[in-house]
């Protein structure tokens, strides 16, 4: 289970309404996403504050997700 951190940060999976998605980037502020499989296009979060994380990077790595 995930720490309990508000703020998401690159490599870290999140939910975001229904959607499962990781974090691959933030710049300027703003959150960016995309879903777990490779090659998909990013979108932006539009509530970064209402964002849940997940699992963090390091979980990710360490379950071989990564």
């Amino acid at each position: 289970m995930s720490e309990n951190r508000k703020t998401p940060s690159v490599g870290d999976e999140v939910e975001e309404g229904r959607t499962i998605a990781i974090v691959t980037d933030i710049r300027g502020g703003v959150v960016w996403l995309r879903p777990q499989g490779r090659g998909a296009p990013e979108w932006p979060a539009e509530k970064p504050e209402s964002l849940r994380i997940r699992r963090t990077r390091v979980e990710l790595i360490a379950a071989g997700d990564l």
